[in-house]
C-alpha cells in the first residue's frame, strides 16, 4: 500500500508541476496512460448493418465494453486489423456482389388495353360455378315441383367477385358487376358487366355478360 500511496503522491507532483493547458495536459503520454481504457475509443469494423452505428464493412470507434459485451459475442463487429480487415473484403466480394441495374419497363397504353380485352373475352366465354345448400323449410313448402329453388343462403356481388379471382384468375372491380339484387336460388343467370367501351365486343354480341350457374353441394 505505501508504494501505491507514494506512485499516487508523485502523480499528483507531476500533474502540479506541469505547466500546460487542459488539453495539452491530456496528450501527455503518462497522462494519457492514467485515463485508463475506460475513456478511449476502439476501431472495430462492423459485420452486420447497425441502425445508428453504421453500415456493414464501415470502420466506427466504440467503447471497449460495448464491443466486448454486445458487438463481439452476437459477431457484430471485429477488431480493426489487417487481418479482419481483409477477411471482411473477401467476404462482402463473395456474398453481397454488385448491385445490378435494374430497369422498369413500364406498359404503354396498347398493351394495356390488349390485357384487358383478353380478361374480358375469358369472362365472357367462361362459366362460373358455385355450390349452396338449399333452404330445406322452404323445399318443402313448394307448391309445385316447378317452382325454384331457394339457397340457405344468397349469393352476393362480393362472392362473385371472390369467385372470379379464384375460378377464372381475372381481378374485377365492384363496380365492373351489375348485381342490383342478391341471387337467391338454383340455376343459371348471365350477370351484365360494365366494363370500358374502348374494349370491343366479341361478334354477334350486345353487351357483356357473365355466366353463372347455381347448384347444390
Amino acid at each position: 500500500m505505501a508504494y501505491i500511496q507514494c506512485g499516487r503522491n508523485a502523480l499528483r507532483q507531476i500533474i502540479k508541476d506541469t505547466n500546460v493547458q487542459n488539453h495539452d495536459r491530456l496528450m501527455q503520454p503518462l497522462l494519457y496512460a492514467c485515463q485508463g481504457v475506460r475513456y478511449r475509443k476502439l476501431e472495430v469494423i462492423l459485420t452486420t448493418s447497425i441502425e445508428k452505428l453504421g453500415k456493414a464493412g464501415d470502420t466506427v470507434k466504440v467503447a471497449p465494453g460495448y464491443f466486448r459485451n454486445h458487438l463481439m459475442p452476437k459477431l457484430l463487429a471485429v477488431p480493426n486489423i489487417d487481418k479482419f480487415a481483409y477477411l471482411i473484403r473477401e467476404q462482402r466480394k463473395i456474398y453481397q456482389p454488385e448491385e445490378e441495374e435494374v430497369q422498369v419497363v413500364t406498359k404503354n397504353v396498347e398493351d394495356k388495353t390488349k390485357e384487358y380485352e383478353k380478361a374480358a373475352n375469358r369472362l365472357v366465354n367462361a362459366r362460373l360455378v358455385l355450390r349452396r345448400l338449399i333452404d330445406i323449410e322452404k323445399f318443402r313448402a313448394r307448391a309445385t315441383k316447378d317452382d325454384p329453388i331457394e339457397l340457405r343462403t344468397p349469393v352476393t356481388k362480393d362472392e362473385l367477385i371472390t369467385e372470379v379471382a379464384r375460378q377464372l384468375c381475372v381481378q374485377i372491380e365492384p363496380e365492373n358487376l351489375h348485381l342490383p339484387t342478391p341471387l337467391l336460388t338454383f340455376g343459371e343467370f348471365d350477370v351484365p358487366l360494365r366494363l370500358p367501351k374502348s374494349i370491343p365486343l366479341p361478334e354477334g354480341r350486345v353487351h357483356w355478360t357473365l355466366q353463372v350457374k347455381i347448384r347444390g353441394k
